[in-house]
């Protein structure tokens, strides 16, 4: 099996789940004895490029002229089973899934965002969810409030590159929703269901979990979409020490934010950016994992990190979010067959229930268990009331979660589902496209 994983890199100055999610699946496939040809792009390589290739840079989103050149030269050296797409964006453009049928080759797309629709990829604006320019032929509020980074003219080119390839996308072959939610957000763009598979990403093992340790742990970007108003805000709301410690690891625009919770309460913690040594002693010595994103986020990595450690996680009901802990309609992990996420999938709210039965003897209505962990709605008042919950049960849902790492998101099972989307795909004949 030979595979094409294309991707246009982020830039390194700009941390990115993302690049490190591609590194580590092209390793995982070599290392199942699938043969992956890098088709790489990198953001970094736009200050050094000559004039006559700056000159393209603002229809590559569109278009990308030299990148099918050497996609084509590529296909037709190498005769690839499969096109694997991730990030088109701006130097690869989703063109290359043109390029790729007219060669015969068929094309999975990874869905790591939401720029199907939104020019930011977030459904994220002002420190609040927008799907303003969901069913829109043209996304103009993106032009308006500048969605894409900070830029009226680069925004409007992102809206009409979304809007030139609407037909390029549901062209694709197979859709890799990383949860229940992505693949919502891909059959309301009108993706059919049985091109979509539910297949989240995988982190490495790290072993058997240590003992649980004592209290909350937060990592991530202290930026405002993850949360950070909401959770001191909902810490804030019971007595100092009442809940055991809560650290927080990370740095962003809001550090000056969680310094001064810390100076302020014995039971707050700044651990600061963390290298991977560092997060694994912040879990390790913690018992519960905080995820209190207040936008859709897609598949945040720390939750995979906490499973594989065997802390449970307490998060917002957005995003994928509740798929992650196994509190969403579709606990299971989708397969790699049609039939896997042709049932309902809970859709994509443009703002966030407010109340709800848990379901479970003592959880306060609104907070629903899952395997893995709790999800409340994003309220402090919501957050608040769970954070004891999860507290008390953090000790006999601890093992849970670790199983539910191994059985759903080890890279094991993960690059077997992948070989078979690929399989599934080389199946079919490209009249069935």
């Amino acid at each position: 099996m030979r595979i094409v994983v294309a991707h246009n890199r982020y830039r390194e100055a700009q941390p990115s789940g993302e690049n490190t999610i591609v590194d580590a699946e092209i390793a995982q496939l070599t290392a199942a004895g699938v043969e992956v040809l890098p088709f790489i792009r990198s953001s970094d390589e736009i200050p050094t490029m000559p004039k006559s290739a700056k000159a393209l840079l603002p229809i590559s989103p569109i278009w990308a002229p030299r990148a099918q050149e050497d996609l084509s030269r590529l296909i037709t050296e190498h005769r690839p089973d499969v096109l694997h797409l991730h990030n088109p964006y701006p130097l690869i453009s989703p063109w290359v899934v043109r390029t790729a049928h007219r060669h015969g080759v068929p094309v999975v797309q990874t869905v790591h965002n939401y720029r199907q629709v939104c020019s930011s990829g977030l459904y994220f604006r002002d420190g609040m969810i927008c799907q303003d320019c969901r069913g829109r032929a043209l996304g103009v509020p993106a032009i308006v409030h500048r969605c894409y980074r900070g830029s009226r003219a680069q925004s409007a080119l992102m809206a009409t590159t979304l809007a030139v390839h609407r037909g390029t996308w549901r062209s694709v072959d197979r859709f890799v929703a990383l949860t229940s939610a992505v693949a919502d957000h891909l059959r309301d763009y009108g993706i059919p269901a049985e091109r979509i598979v539910v297949k989240p990403n995988a982190i490495p093992d790290p072993g058997r979990p240590a003992p649980l340790g004592d209290g909350f742990l937060f990592m991530g970007r202290l930026s405002p979409e993850k949360g950070l108003d909401l959770l001191l805000d909902a810490w804030r709301r019971h007595p100092d020490g009442a809940l055991g410690p809560l650290r927080i690891a990370g740095d962003g625009e809001l550090r000056p934010l969680v310094e001064a919770a810390a100076a302020d309460r014995a039971d707050v913690t700044f651990l600061g950016p963390l290298d991977r040594a560092g997060v694994r002693a912040a879990l390790e010595a913690s018992a519960v994992v905080m995820a209190t994103s207040t936008w859709h986020d897609v598949l945040p990595t720390v939750i995979i990190e906490a499973l594989a450690a065997g802390r449970p996680v307490l998060g917002t009901a957005l995003g994928g979010i509740p798929y992650l802990v196994g509190a969403d309609a579709s606990r299971e992990p989708a397969g790699t067959g049609p039939a896997a996420v042709a049932s309902a999938v809970p859709p994509v709210p443009s703002a966030p229930a407010a109340s709800g039965a848990s379901g479970m003897p003592g959880v306060p209505g609104g907070i629903v268990a899952g395997e893995a962990g709790w999800v409340a709605p994003p309220e402090a008042a919501a957050l608040a009331a769970a954070l004891p919950v999860a507290a008390a049960g953090t000790a006999a849902i601890a093992p849970a979660a670790r199983l539910r790492y191994e059985r759903t998101f080890h890279p094991d099972v993960v690059t077997r589902q992948l070989i078979d989307i690929y399989a599934g795909v080389m199946r079919r004949s490209p009249s069935a496209r």
